[in-house]
């Protein structure tokens, strides 16, 4: 117990300035390269970073997303190749650039899943798929959202990474957002009452087994009906 207290009491004494100053060194290391010294960004590697805010920060950096090998790549879901503790200083940095949404602090037990399949079949479906699984759209592919946090939705939403477009408040809410995110979270667990689930890939990859399978069972059924009359 005193060792946790200890710790509590030096984790409370660093500062956001210091936190910062921490990120700015880890910045310069490892991402000035591509941004800039001061995240002014470097013209063909990367943009600058001047309002974009903590939730870009923080969202690029905890899905692994940044830093690039290739600047021309698209940002991919992948390990973090930074700890926490190095994420939160280089989102400290980032902020204190200026501009940009907040990191949210979403409650996983809001919203409504009947809602959020509605809002996200009318805002999302299009690029994600209704299940959720990602696709392809123009100009790059659309992630799947299976491993995704409730904070890294909600990041995604209010920044919109890569080619995905931004939705402030004003086109969803914080609580149209909460029953996204839960829905969201329900299609990695969903009730298949109807049958066999085939992975819930989707009505077209699905109905195509379908047909693939019921096209094979009349094959063999032909074959036993065909020797039997040879017979």
């Amino acid at each position: 117990m005193r060792r946790l207290a200890a710790l509590i009491a030096i984790a409370a004494t660093v500062t956001p300035a210091a936190l910062a100053a921490d990120g700015r060194t880890l910045f310069q290391q490892g991402c000035a390269n591509c941004h800039g010294l001061r995240g002014n960004g470097v013209p063909g590697r990367g943009p600058s970073l001047h309002g974009s805010g903590a939730a870009a920060a923080d969202f690029y950096l905890s899905t692994g997303r940044m830093p690039l090998e290739d600047s021309d790549a698209e940002p991919q879901r992948a390990r973090p190749q930074y700890s926490r503790q190095h994420i939160d200083a280089l989102v400290a940095y980032v902020a204190s650039l200026g501009g940009g949404p907040e990191i949210p602090t979403p409650d996983p037990n809001a919203g409504s899943v009947s809602e959020g399949m509605r809002l996200f079949a009318d805002s999302c479906s299009g690029c994600h798929q209704i299940q959720g699984k990602g696709g392809v759209v123009t100009g790059g592919f659309s992630p799947s959202l299976q491993s995704a946090s409730t904070k890294q939705i909600y990041e995604a939403v209010r920044i919109g990474p890569y080619v995905m477009p931004a939705f402030d408040e004003k086109h969803l809410s914080n609580e149209q957002l909460a029953s996204i995110a839960k829905y969201v979270r329900s299609t990695r667990h969903p009730d298949d009452r109807g049958g066999w689930g085939i992975s819930n890939t989707g009505p077209v990859p699905e109905g195509m087994v379908t047909w693939l399978l019921g096209a094979a069972s009349l094959l063999v059924v032909a074959r036993v009906i065909g020797k039997g009359r040879e017979s």
